[in-house]
């Protein structure tokens, strides 16, 4: 297993799939192959699933469990974000890899107005992206840029800890749901008392968590958060969404008062097949931008205000710069969102990532 593991992070895997009944398979560039010939049996994966579990007290329950996350790590190879689950009464185990070293913003070619972003003292900083858009590996840029230049006490909720960061400048508090705390909620919760200038959170998933974060943007503190959703405009309407219905209208007054930007990212084949760049679209809380927010009626605005303020972009403006940089082609622009048209009033402003 690991020699195929090792393997699999050799030639760039994303992830690996590793079923009952079925070959090992890597998310290599995007595209799930097989890695192996001979098809895993029930007992294999279990046993599997045991290695990767780290206490004696889970291993005890694996037959009970459902669905199960966990992180493991294997010398000289990385660290991964492990998934146990059931189908078909067998188990399934999906590895994310995670590399040793962190990234920084310079490795993953991302726009300078993140650092800008990161150094902010206060507010809410979205990282919004479809799985496997490479959130974690934004974020983790981002917490590594602020340790490396600012004095400050970042902490962590995270489920699980991916990328594991030392203290340089600043203290790194990191907290893994399940081991140091219970939930993303209470960990949130406890974090406004732990005397923060950062804080990170893995998902905004629910309503509270969502109220937390912006109480905790309010109170003075810079709030770094990732939603699941793909592009500006729809996380958004899924933070808002999240709002009972009762306190909307304060709720638009809350978030435009707190949002510091949206940046949300898809990532993209090159065109010469060597591995996969990042569309970013990027929306930053500008006066006009708030503005919008507090009036529901001008919400149809955003995408215009983000194409024609030199500090933001949408994605057509991006896709439409990486095909004139030869990185990606014009079809895969097409898949990647709507074809970019018209007159793009900025060029060759924007880095793109690439993505392993």
């Amino acid at each position: 297993m690991e020699k195929i593991i090792k393997a699999a992070v050799e030639r760039g895997a994303s992830d690996l799939h590793i079923k009952a009944g079925d070959v090992f398979r890597a998310r290599i560039n995007g595209k799930l192959v097989p890695l192996t010939k001979q098809r895993l049996t029930p007992d294999q994966t279990r046993a599997i699933a045991l290695k990767l579990m780290a206490s004696d007290e889970d291993r005890a329950r694996i037959d009970r469990l459902r669905d199960f996350d966990c992180s493991w790590g294997m010398p000289g190879v990385g660290r991964f974000r492990v998934n146990l689950l059931r189908q078909r009464s067998s188990f399934m185990i999906v590895m994310r890899v995670i590399p040793f070293t962190v990234p920084t913003l310079e490795s993953l070619g991302l726009p300078d107005a993140l650092r800008q972003f990161a150094d902010s003292e206060r507010g809410l900083l979205i990282v919004a992206g479809v799985s496997g858009s490479g959130k974690s590996s934004t974020i983790a840029a981002l917490i590594h840029y602020i340790n490396t230049t600012h004095h400050r006490h970042i902490v962590t909720v995270e489920n699980p800890i991916e990328f594991l960061h030392r203290d340089l400048k600043c203290s790194v508090t990191q907290r893994e749901v399940g081991v140091d705390t219970d939930s993303i909620a209470v960990g949130l919760h406890a974090a406004l008392r732990q005397d923060p200038d950062v804080v990170v959170i893995g998902d905004i998933a629910d309503p509270e968590t969502a109220g937390t974060a912006l109480k905790a943007a309010e109170t003075g503190r810079l709030v770094i958060a990732a939603l699941p959703t793909p592009d500006v405009v729809t996380t958004v309407s899924h933070i808002l969404a999240m709002i009972p219905p009762a306190e909307r209208e304060i709720g638009r007054m809350r978030l435009a008062e707190s949002l510091r930007a949206i940046v949300a990212q898809q990532l993209l084949p090159r065109v010469d097949g060597t591995g996969r760049v990042a569309a970013v679209e990027i929306l930053s809380a500008t006066p006009q931008v708030r503005a919008c927010l507090r009036d529901s009626e001008r919400f149809s605005e955003l995408p215009g205000i983000m194409a024609g303020d030199s500090a933001m972009q949408t994605r057509e403006q991006h896709l439409r710069e990486l095909v004139q940089a030869g990185s990606i082609a014009a079809e895969t622009a097409e898949i990647g969102g709507s074809a970019p048209r018209g007159d793009d009033r900025r060029s060759g402003r924007r880095g793109a990532r690439q993505a392993s």
